[in-house]
């Protein structure tokens, strides 16, 4: 396979689809205490969201704040539920007590870091310091995940500053092979020859971009670089994109491929360091509709902004670390983000929130990221990026949102006919040339 730069891909994918500072942001209110929450049954409204916002990240601050063109409407309605405690697998949990004190933190030439003697589980369960902030960015990569996901049914939509919009069908499937910690399953599959995680996505409409395919594949050892693959329809082939490729547009969305995977970061933890931020109260949302007709329905979200509507979801008020995220200076030049202001979740360990700053430290992206329960066979509910979530380009004026609806394990054996958890046909380098056959 040709191995192709950053260049060249954006003005092909173009072509086919035709488509600040390291401390805290500015703009944000003092963070209220650790036992102040906001009443169950509250409604946050474009007349009192101010009194709210201690409790909103930076990214929810602008949004309601009128400033950009990406803004709430007069009408706009957020309405905040009891906060429920959320459990992390049991297999899980038992994995972390049995491996976690031997995970081990390494200093890698280039000045970042890795870690050795990782099994399975959380593998820093009580993050200090030093390194805390880099800890929980490595538990927020290495959170919780089933075997198999899949989302056959995704849609993302994309609006400019004029409105026009376009759409495309998404099939999801991610395909866990390594650390593994679901009921009886071994840790590592003798399938995955030493990967981590396969990610594909595959294109299904509209018809003049069909079967336009991403495959990535991370490796269990998290300094191995990653590698990436697209398949082009026209051209009948697959191309190897450069590493600089992290921070193109995934499927001309304003997601970049490091922003895309739950947890609200896609990058190789290897190449960035982290500064802990404290612990805030923030509003999260982990109860999305798992009614898909609900989630297409684009009545159900505020336009022109695609937020959704509380028909569905409610937000809690949830205990978070606050993490920033930058690149290490050896793979800082040319690099899209100066930094990554993550909000984790104390309990998930996943962030649903990620504030993006460019590389003169000026805001950016607003990312919220969709996260709800999926059911895992055998498991129960897992905390995964399903439902709906957006980002929002405030330099650019321009936003995407998506819709995913996925599947955990055995549920993925046979969705519309057809076996997600088949590895060579959605988990393999070998999948990409099966694809028009």
């Amino acid at each position: 396979m040709k191995k192709i730069g950053i260049g060249a891909v954006v003005v092909l994918v173009g072509v086919i689809t035709s488509m600040g500072a390291r401390s805290y942001a500015a703009g944000t209110a003092t963070a209220p205490s650790a036992d102040k929450t906001i009443p169950p049954g509250t409604v946050i409204t474009m007349q009192n969201w101010q009194q709210y916002k201690p409790f909103m990240t930076q990214s929810l601050i602008a949004l309601f704040s009128g400033k950009y063109q990406w803004h709430f409407p007069p009408d706009f309605q957020m309405k905040v539920s009891a906060t429920t405690d959320y459990h992390l697998p049991q297999k899980y949990i038992q994995d972390t007590e049995k491996y976690a004190s031997q995970v081990k933190i390494v200093t890698l030439p280039d000045g970042g870091h890795n870690i050795e003697g990782y099994v399975a589980g959380l593998p820093f369960p009580n993050p200090q310091e030093p390194l805390r902030a880099w800890k929980l960015l490595v538990d927020n990569w290495y959170s919780y995940q089933p075997e198999v996901l899949c989302g056959p049914d995704g849609w993302a939509w994309s609006r400019d500053r004029f409105l026009n919009t376009s759409s495309v069908q998404q099939v999801w499937v991610n395909h866990l092979f390594s650390y593994l910690s679901d009921p009886g399953q071994p840790h590592f599959d003798p399938r995955g020859k030493g990967e981590y995680l396969v990610e594909f996505t595959r294109l299904m409409a509209p018809e003049q971009i069909k079967y336009l395919t991403v495959l990535t594949v991370y490796y269990d050892n998290l300094a191995k670089p990653e590698d990436l693959y697209v398949f082009i329809p026209a051209l009948r082939r697959s191309l190897r994109l450069a590493t600089n490729a992290r921070c193109a547009p995934f499927n001309g969305t304003d997601w970049t491929y490091d922003d895309t995977r739950r947890g609200a970061f896609n990058g190789n933890a290897t190449r960035f360091d982290a500064d802990y931020l404290g612990v805030r109260q923030i509003l999260e949302s982990i109860d999305v509709t798992k009614d898909l007709q609900k989630l297409l329905n684009l009545n159900n979200y505020y336009q022109p902004i695609m937020w959704g509507k509380p028909t569905l979801e409610t937000f809690q008020v949830r205990k978070t670390w606050v993490v920033n995220a930058h690149p290490i200076a050896a793979f800082a030049k040319g690099y899209c983000y100066g930094k990554r202001i993550l909000y984790i979740d104390q309990q998930s360990y996943l962030a649903e929130w990620a504030d993006l700053y460019d590389a003169s430290d000026k805001f950016w992206k607003a990312d919220y990221d969709p996260q709800g329960l999926v059911t895992v066979p055998g498991v129960g509910e897992a905390w995964e990026n399903t439902g709906w979530g957006s980002i929002y380009d405030m330099q650019n004026t321009h936003m995407s949102m998506v819709v995913l609806n996925f599947h955990a394990n055995q549920k993925c054996e046979n969705i519309h006919g057809v076996n997600y958890t088949d590895v060579g046909r959605y988990a393999s380098l070998s999948a990409l040339s099966e694809i028009l056959r």
